[in-house]
């Protein structure tokens, strides 16, 4: 997949947890770790932006677009 998602990543530079995440984007840990994993088939842009503005960051941290 051509998509790359680097939450673990940002996670990890704000040294944020994936409980604290989950409490702070109000999602379930099974729905951030499927992101997380980049097993996600699609994201809202309302969840994107509670994920950026949590991890204080913008959307291209998260999503990478990686040509094949």
């Amino acid at each position: 997949m051509p998509i790359v998602v680097n939450l673990d990543v940002m996670m990890a530079k704000r040294k944020m947890s994936l409980n604290e995440l989950s409490e702070k984007v109000d999602l379930t840990l099974s729905n951030l770790s499927i992101l997380k994993t980049g097993k996600a088939k699609a994201i809202r842009f309302s969840t994107l932006e509670a994920i950026c503005e949590a991890l204080d960051c913008q959307p291209a941290d998260i999503l990478e677009y990686q040509a094949s």
